[in-house]
């Protein structure tokens, strides 16, 4: 009968294969040792992180509640965006809702109706406005629209009936994806009252 392996006497390398301890180098297996220990360490905090926003953000979803029923007001479905700040107006907690905001088919109608605008118009104070409307259907490296350039095309008060046909195309093309919550913590800086993030990013620590 043959001998059972001891997993503990070996480690599986990048290809998936089970190498003896014995013959991997020591600062090879120091090096895995560290990855490893500072990877658990970092699933921990990622844990610990997770746990706060959540128990923060329900704290502040509490505390609104409660404002509200001083004043006899239900609140229902997505309270939105919030802000709240400490007595001395030093510190800020601030909720906000981010939607994932895409077009369906109905943005290349709205597509075809400004390429009309753009050719038709040949006044030349309308140039700049035809960069802007060039660069807000520009796609980036992902092959994905800039959501923000598009929709602020609706701000331009253009009396042309094509253009707003465009637009009404535009709005009605807008499909909400779904939506995320962020929770962001500030302080205000005593040399001049800017406030800062408190960051939470490994990166920008």
């Amino acid at each position: 009968m043959p001998e059972t392996l001891n997993l503990d006497d070996f480690m599986e390398d990048a290809r998936g294969r089970l190498v003896p301890k014995s013959i991997v180098p020591e600062i090879d297996r120091e090096r895995d040792a560290l990855v490893r220990e500072t990877v658990d360490a970092a699933r921990e905090l990622q844990q610990k992180m997770t746990k706060f926003k959540m128990r923060a953000m329900g704290d502040v979803h509490a505390f609104v509640e409660l404002s509200a029923e001083k004043y006899k007001a239900r609140l229902g479905g997505n309270k939105g965006n919030i802000t709240m700040v400490s007595f001395d107006g030093r510190l800020k907690v601030q909720i906000s809702i981010a939607e994932h905001i895409t077009f369906d088919e109905r943005l290349k109608a709205a597509k075809t109706l400004i390429d009309e605008c753009l050719t038709s118009w040949t006044d030349n104070g309308r140039d700049e406005i035809k960069m802007i409307v060039m660069d807000a259907f520009d796609v980036d490296k992902d092959g994905c629209l800039n959501v923000r350039q598009i929709l602020g095309l609706r701000r331009f008060e253009i009396e042309d009936e094509t253009w707003q046909r465009a637009m009404e195309a535009i709005s009605d093309s807008i499909q909400v994806m779904g939506s995320k919550s962020y929770l962001r913590v500030y302080e205000r800086t005593a040399a001049d009252g800017r406030w800062e993030p408190v960051p939470l990013d490994l990166a920008a620590l």
